[in-house]
């Protein structure tokens, strides 16, 4: 990617692309590093690319293990160069800043030779979600059941609809304009690499494979999923102030109104009493901060709540 500032006037900034080439077959995208903080999905990426062998695919599968190369480098959600969320960037700007153009190139020459997506994310440095695929609630129904069919198979028993809360500018609604599949994941978080959740990644991505006849082995059958959604905005837990969040929940945790969050202190002001979080809706605890001092208006907890999976 050419980009001229100070750091590099006239040289690039590279963004890594891997491409397996097998027999006649379908297509397959494998995004990852899109925020550059969250590495579950950069782990099964890079173990996958060592372990397919083009001998034994039928089609090709092509791999961006840093998609937002600048940030992965910075280990920071966003990009250095520009201060953008690629996930925030689509469908981007071939003569744009840096995110828009790598946003553009994704949309534009990447999307439209695919057969189907799966863009793996994670909660970063600043959050832990329970490891789920997330499909996105598109009005076009037939699409719409060939992304649940996706998660279905990638293998995690939690499945995250996304409706009219997912933003066009993310890759899920890129794929989306282009009529394509496509499934994202969130795969724990806290800023480093959970061993069995990198390994359930990696399984996942082999169950999607299979599961397009690109590689040998018996089709996965979908598995019993729980599917959720996120609950009123009202209801996900934000900090009221600046201060330590002693937190007394857990990722996966179903949870009731009334139920105690955690405590929330105030140790630059010691004769400040503490404050018991409440929940003031049920539902399960689909991510937490991985932070003790937070700032006012961070995320404390995001809550869902159980949905029909066929509506």
């Amino acid at each position: 990617m050419r980009w001229s500032d100070n750091a590099n006037p006239l040289g690039y900034y590279p963004v890594p692309i891997i491409s397996i080439n097998g027999s006649k077959g379908p297509t397959l995208f494998v995004s990852g590093g899109v925020h550059g903080d969250e590495f579950e999905g950069l782990s099964a990426i890079m173990r996958l690319a060592q372990s397919l062998k083009p001998e034994d695919l039928a089609g090709q599968v092509i791999l961006m293990p840093a998609a937002n190369a600048p940030a992965v480098s910075a280990s920071s959600r966003v990009s250095p160069l520009d201060g953008q969320n690629l996930n925030r960037a689509f469908p981007g700007d071939a003569l744009g800043g840096p995110t828009a153009m790598i946003a553009n190139f994704i949309e534009t020459q990447i999307l439209p030779i695919c057969d189907a997506v799966v863009d793996l994310h994670s909660g970063g440095k600043a959050s832990f979600f329970q490891p789920c695929a997330l499909v996105t609630k598109v009005a076009d129904a037939s699409l719409f059941a060939k992304n649940m069919q996706l998660a279905q198979v990638f293998g995690l028993p939690l499945i995250w609809q996304l409706g009219q809360l997912n933003d066009k500018r993310s890759l899920n609604s890129a794929a989306e304009r282009v009529g394509i599949p496509m499934i994202a994941a969130e795969l724990g978080g806290g800023g480093g690499v959970d061993p069995t959740i990198a390994d359930q990644t990696e399984q996942g991505l082999y169950n999607i494979l299979r599961y397009l006849g690109m590689i040998t082995g018996p089709k996965p059958n979908p598995k019993d999923t729980r599917t959720v959604e996120l609950a009123a905005s009202a209801d996900t837990l934000y900090a009221p102030a600046d201060g330590l969040f002693d937190r007394a929940i857990s990722a996966g945790q179903d949870i009731k109104r009334g139920d105690i969050a955690g405590t929330f202190h105030f140790p630059m002001e010691p004769a400040r009493a503490s404050l018991q979080l409440e929940f003031l809706a049920s539902g399960m605890i689909l991510a937490h901060t991985c932070r003790g001092m937070v700032s006012r208006g961070d995320l404390l907890a995001l809550i869902v709540r159980d949905v029909d999976p066929h509506k």
